[in-house]
């Protein structure tokens, strides 16, 4: 019996029906016999901290529409994440448009009332700000663990920032927030596909102090730089460890993913993205390790009013699949 109750897209067409993350059923619709739900997605229609072009508050939506062409087996992994884990959509956050730290406080006592006590939380933005406060919720429901939660941050940006434009709160400073607030361990994070120019060199001093582990694209990309191994020994270290994972579109070159509001030049292709999410999941040769022990997630930054055809917004909708096969890998594995 699958965990998921999912449509039969040979009977129910994907174009027809109420648009639900994945096709997901809804939260409140999930029968006795799959709960407790597994991973709880929620929409954060929120962009009230951008720096640059506005529009991601309208990214749940259009993520929800694309993604009605998910499908729940993955060729690459052999999994059915649909067998494995009980996943719902729980809606939409409530926000304040123009509020920021109200509205991080807001999302965060919203996502703690989602599901039950072991339902993980996905949020789907919207911008970056909103991975301060679902991190912030995943840390309170998994028991508020000392120093903080271990992340797996994927983006252009290593979003660190102090302040910008007298703001503390803003898409810039997500990390920044959730390390001075004890809910992240800067010593167990990992900041993959960072490139760009910057605006000065001191914006990398704050990861440098704080130990944060990072692997620019131009490092990803060059064999002899050391950071496949360094990505393979931050696995290691990690273990069964719980793991936050933030997946920021625009680590995508806009080439593949135009939809997003500060776009990043020379980066991952669409398949170079996705083979990255899958090679999280594949331990070094001899480890038996399947998957990872994700307890949170984010993916943020789609603005739709830039897209072209839709293809940024499918492409968050394959990452969220992705993120959800490395956490059905792991349960699979009987690790958690």
């Amino acid at each position: 019996m699958p965990r998921t109750i999912l449509p039969d897209a040979r009977v129910t067409p994907r174009f027809a029906g109420i648009c639900t993350f994945c096709r997901f059923p809804l939260l409140d619709a999930v029968p006795p016999e799959n709960r407790p739900v597994d991973f709880a997605l929620y929409g954060v229609p929120f962009d009230a901290g951008v720096t640059f072009r506005p529009g991601a508050r309208f990214g749940p939506r259009a993520i929800r529409e694309a993604s009605q062409y998910i499908k729940p087996y993955s060729l690459e992994h052999d999994i059915n994440i649909a067998d494995v884990l009980s996943l719902a959509d729980a809606g939409d956050s409530p926000i304040s448009p123009f509020a920021l730290k109200e509205t991080l406080d807001t999302v965060a006592d919203f996502a703690l009332t989602l599901g039950e006590d072991t339902t993980r939380l996905f949020a789907v933005g919207g911008d970056h700000s909103i991975a301060y406060a679902n991190m912030q919720a995943t840390w309170f429901r998994h028991g508020q663990p000392a120093g903080g939660l271990p992340l797996i941050h994927v983006d252009s940006h290593l979003d660190t920032v102090d302040i910008t434009g007298g703001e503390k709160w803003t898409h810039a400073s997500p990390f920044r927030r959730a390390i001075e607030s004890g809910f992240l361990n800067p010593r167990r994070m990992l900041s993959i596909g960072v490139k760009g120019p910057l605006n000065t060199a001191r914006d990398l001093d704050f990861a440098r102090e704080q130990g944060i582990n990072v692997v620019t694209y131009e490092q990803w990309r060059d064999p002899s730089s050391g950071a496949s191994g360094r990505i393979d020994a931050f696995l290691e270290q990690l273990g069964a460890t719980p793991v936050y994972v933030t997946f920021d579109i625009d680590m995508v070159d806009p080439a593949f993913a135009p939809g997003t509001g500060t776009p990043s030049i020379g980066g991952f292709t669409s398949a170079e993205a996705l083979g990255l999410l899958r090679r999280l999941g594949r331990a070094k040769t001899g480890s038996p390790r399947r998957g990872l022990n994700i307890i949170g997630a984010d993916v943020v930054e789609v603005l739709p009013d830039r897209d072209v055809a839709g293809i940024t917004s499918l492409l968050a909708s394959h990452v969220i699949f992705e993120v959800l096969c490395l956490a059905a890998l792991w349960k699979a594995g009987s690790h958690s």
